[in-house]
């Protein structure tokens, strides 16, 4: 995620940590949820900053470790977890070269991210660059915007469409929403 990153690399990456809010209240009790979500979004203008504890390229495994601590910022989206992994393409550049082609990112232990008001938590996480896909996963995924509050174990989302399926694995999705959140015309 060192930038600069390839054209579609950089169009991906804005819409990598896509994990907006706005279910509808009438779907609380289902055992899924699904719904087009507005999305956390990374802009291509401004410099991604990332620090960890530790950082092993592994450029014949076309892999970077970023491991301890890891903290990635860019512009006002946050993104926290313990360990990510960064796969690129053996063609594309490398990540020590600012030139990766990135393919997919992992990241696991208490993964936080935050854009504005917007706010995922859970244990792991991985954002397919290929698949333009986004999957939040762990024993409870927590959703947040203001006082609006998602809970279910599983959120994926499809970065193209900004679709987005919360899953409650055996038990319940939970929907907590604020009335004074609505928008009045």
């Amino acid at each position: 995620m060192s930038a600069p990153l390839s054209a579609r690399s950089r169009a991906a990456a804005r819409i990598v940590l896509a994990a907006g809010l706005a279910l509808a209240a009438g779907q609380a009790g289902a055992q899924q949820t699904q719904s087009r979500m507005k999305g956390l979004e990374l802009s291509n203008d401004k410099p991604i900053q990332i620090q960890s504890d530790r950082l092993e390229i592994r450029d014949q495994e076309n892999k970077a470790e970023f491991s301890g601590n890891v903290k990635v910022v860019q512009g006002t989206t946050t993104l926290q977890a313990g360990n990510m992994v960064v796969s690129y393409r053996a063609s594309g550049g490398s990540v020590a070269g600012g030139d990766a082609d990135i393919e997919k990112i992992d990241v696991s232990g208490k993964v936080y991210l935050k854009s504005g008001t917007q706010e995922a938590t859970a244990d792991t996480g991985t954002f397919n660059l290929v698949d333009e896909t986004l999957v939040l996963s762990g024993e409870k995924v927590v959703l947040s915007e203001g006082k609006n509050v998602f809970v279910g174990c599983k959120l994926t989302v499809t970065m193209r469409t900004g679709e987005a399926k919360l899953d409650a694995c055996g038990g319940r999705v939970m929907i907590q929403l604020d009335p004074k959140s609505r928008k009045t015309n």
